[in-house]
């Protein structure tokens, strides 16, 4: 069944209209859609429910609500600070994350990042990040979308990381746990966890000093070398498997 997000879902029986621009194009246009057909409705916000086409035209896609909308709340709020690596390897950072159900994608500015990024294109790539999410929370069919933080610098973020119940940082040097071994203490995992990922040749020494005197757990993702988005996606499946929702 096709999704599509809206921006407030309403009780059954109720109308609501699908009037942005592309949205509407591409139920009209590229997919086709007739009156009568179901569809599947999602907020973003983790509401769910379905609707029948009540009518097509130019400027919106009118709908009626046919099944009270569904929250599916979630247990832990998984949050992954990443590197960006060279290329357009973060849109599918972005893409896979977010099928992974990825709460809150954060690109990091990191001391040894190969790719630099001005505010200007900072932003422009935000909003590509952006609508690859809706993408794929579309394809995957999540209910609830990522958030994408615009880019944070890694002494930024590590001093507002208090809020964090669990926080990790893979690393290739030093005394490090397994990801099993970091995880089973806190087993079913707590509320918010943070994820660093670092760059190509890891994070600076300095940097793993400071994230360790904030209390990050220093942790291996095995005896090969990942690269950025391999092993972004590595923690995010790891993590997954042991969430009880």
């Amino acid at each position: 069944m096709n999704r599509f997000l809206v921006p407030c879902l309403a009780a059954p029986g109720n109308k609501i209209t699908i009037t942005d621009k592309k949205q509407v194009h591409h139920i009209k246009d590229v997919l086709h859609l007739k009156a009568g057909k179901p569809v599947a409705l999602f907020d973003g916000l983790g509401n769910e429910a379905q609707a029948e086409i009540e009518r097509i035209s130019e400027t919106g896609i009118k709908l009626i609500i046919s099944q009270k909308p569904v929250l599916n709340p979630r247990k832990s709020s998984i949050n992954i600070a990443c590197a960006i690596p060279k290329k357009s390897k973060f849109d599918d950072i972005v893409d896979k994350l977010t099928q992974l159900g990825v709460d809150r994608i954060i690109p990091l500015k990191t001391e040894r990042a190969v790719v630099k990024l001005s505010i200007q294109k900072g932003e422009a790539r935000l909003q590509r990040w952006v609508k690859i999410a809706l993408s794929a929370a579309q394809q995957s069919q999540r209910s609830i979308l990522p958030q994408i933080s615009p880019l944070t610098d890694f002494r930024e973020l590590i001093k507002k990381s208090t809020g964090f119940n669990l926080k990790l940082i893979p690393t290739l040097e030093g005394e490090r746990k397994t990801l099993k071994e970091a995880l089973s203490p806190v087993l079913p995992l707590p509320a918010n966890i943070l994820i660093l990922i670092g760059p190509e040749g890891d994070f600076s020494p300095k940097e793993i000093d400071l994230a360790l005197k904030h209390n990050f757990i220093p942790v291996s993702l095995g005896s090969t070398v990942l690269r950025v988005e391999t092993a972004a996606i590595a923690v995010a499946s790891f993590i997954n498997l042991n969430e009880d929702r």
